[in-house]
């Protein structure tokens, strides 16, 4: 009976103590507990880019600190749930009223010994954006932060500073495109600490500067004032290709983004379509859009030289997920004049 009962009184001590210490680290709260990667072949994605390293891909999107997920064969993917940026800088959402942290359209690319990212911080409507800089030895690795590499804004400049792109050029000499919306698409060259080395200039736009009433006299029947963005620059051969997106994005089903391409023999343009036409002055060649079977439009691309294959991947608007936006990859092949022509 009295070994009963001391055992009795044991236990009771013992769980007054976990309690007590329970109480005493979270009150009121439960314990942490970091979600678990899973694993999908249909990836929820917006903004796609693509990094490989080891073995890896690395899939980096829109979201909450940068949305990533990891494969070894681009076909099934491990969805990461924490942000590949665990602690957005401070001096973001300084610079970006109204920014919380939600990351649009990263960038990524392996120059000089060291994975660059470039982000861009904004919000709705607005071109007072910055996109920030980071860079690492790996990319599993602490991310180091490099500042702004350039902030647009609203009342001072005519651009948007967000959908960046690292393009380095044959002598070895890196360069930023980006842009969306206003006077569309600008480029600049980068020091060698991935900063601006020169003054923006306008690389494509939606519209004639001929024209009377520029933006407002819009190349499109969904465009609005200068409806451009989401600007890639893929080399291939004796030139660049500038892929753009047109029209909007966002809306889900709504949705008529579509992919157009210009190219030229020299990184910094001037970019010219198919028919001879400057994408400076409205120009572009249609190489991707929604066939409301699939997808109900498609847009922001990248493109990749992988093994011995050049892919073009972008986000699509799924027609049998009701709108949701998903990553599409696609074989890129080559016309004998040198166009880019997207597998079905």
């Amino acid at each position: 009976m009295m070994m009963k009962r001391n055992i009795t009184l044991l236990i009771l001590v013992v769980l007054l103590l976990v309690g007590s210490t329970s109480f005493a680290q979270s009150p009121n709260r439960r314990p942490f507990r970091r979600p678990m990667a899973y694993v999908s072949d249909t990836v929820m994605v917006h903004d796609p880019v693509m990094a490989y390293e080891n073995g890896l891909y690395y899939l980096l999107s829109t979201g909450r600190g940068v949305s990533w997920a990891t494969s070894k064969d681009r076909k099934s993917w491990v969805i990461q749930p924490i942000p590949f940026i665990e602690e957005i800088p401070a001096w973001a959402p300084d610079s970006v009223p109204g920014f919380r942290g939600h990351v649009w359209a990263p960038d990524i690319i392996y120059w000089h010994d060291r994975w660059w990212l470039s982000y861009s911080c904004s919000t709705f409507g607005k071109n007072t954006s910055a996109i920030g800089l980071m860079s690492t030895e790996s990319l599993m690795s602490a991310w180091k932060d490099e500042g702004c590499i350039v902030r647009s804004e609203m009342g001072r400049d005519n651009w948007n500073a967000i959908d960046s792109n690292f393009i380095i050029d044959e002598n070895d000499q890196p360069w930023l495109v980006w842009g969306s919306f206003w006077d569309g698409i600008q480029m600049a060259r980068l020091d060698e600490t991935m900063h601006l080395a020169s003054e923006p200039v306008t690389v494509a736009r939606r519209y004639s500067t001929h024209q009377a009433n520029k933006p407002e006299n819009p190349t499109s029947q969904y465009a609005g004032q200068n409806a451009i963005e989401a600007p890639f620059i893929f080399r291939h051969g004796d030139y660049y290709y500038l892929f753009v997106s047109w029209d909007y994005c966002c809306r889900g089903a709504q949705s008529n983004y579509r992919v157009a391409v210009g190219r030229s023999k020299t990184v910094n343009g001037p970019y010219v379509d198919r028919n001879g036409k400057m994408l400076t002055e409205g120009g572009g060649t249609l190489v991707m859009e929604g066939d409301k079977k699939e997808f109900e439009a498609a847009g922001h691309s990248a493109a990749y030289h992988f093994g011995d294959e050049d892919i073009f991947i972008c986000h699509g608007y799924s027609t049998g997920l009701g709108g949701a936006s998903i990553l599409i990859q696609r074989s890129i092949k080559w016309t004998d004049d040198g166009w880019p022509v997207i597998s079905e």
